[in-house]
């Protein structure tokens, strides 16, 4: 299996964990997204990032590619199929994809990718609008809703991948979860990002 993408993306960090969890093999070529390579336009048609190509079988979208490796290779299956749990960590999923993220990448792109990729400057009012603003009541509701080692059925899973992913470009940018404030979420994602795949994934930032 081909996974294209860059490992600084959080959402092909999502596949690259995923595939580690399986242990399923894979070869990694970290492209940007929109990048020209015909292969992986082939594979994504609108150049987003990740896609993979499995013998011939492309696929685009990191939810659709974590659908497709659970049937693939079940075990040890990382989305629940009781119909709560399953909501559950779909819900946790889109959340993760859609809210947390857009919110929790921002001093990522201040702080490291335009100074260091664009050539542009931090915009540090940016950074303090997401932190003391945009953040905390998302932080508030995982702090509610976490109570264990994991967000779903009491096993790690898509649910975890998804909210815990992003996290590590928020560390690459030197901002932090307020254990005082949040020790649940702060324990929580210490935990996830600490997992053998997590490890894996984050050290392919380095492709």
């Amino acid at each position: 299996m081909i996974v294209y993408g860059t490992g600084y993306s959080p959402y092909v960090r999502k596949v690259l964990v995923a595939l580690a969890e399986k242990g399923v093999a894979y070869e990694h070529r970290p492209l940007m997204f929109h990048d020209p390579d015909p292969a992986f336009q082939a594979a994504s048609p609108l150049g987003k990032i990740p896609a993979i190509d499995d013998g011939g079988f492309l696929l685009a979208d990191s939810t659709a590619i974590l659908f497709y490796l659970e049937r693939r290779q079940p075990a040890p299956a990382l989305i629940p199929t009781e119909a709560q749990a399953l909501g559950r960590a779909l819900w946790f999923d889109k959340f993760g994809d859609t809210e947390l993220f857009g919110k929790l990448i921002v001093p990522f792109v201040e702080r490291v990718l335009k100074p260091n990729r664009m050539g542009k400057p931090t915009d540090e009012a940016a950074v303090a609008k997401a932190l003391d603003k945009d953040l905390p009541p998302l932080f508030d509701y995982l702090e509610s809703e976490i109570d264990g080692a994991f967000l779903v059925d009491d096993a790690f899973g898509i649910a975890d991948i998804s909210i815990a992913t992003g996290f590590y470009n928020f560390g690459l940018a030197k901002a932090e979860i307020d254990a005082a404030r949040w020790p649940r979420l702060a324990a929580y994602v210490e935990a996830i990002l600490a997992r053998p795949s997590f490890q894996t994934a984050m050290a392919a930032r380095k492709g």
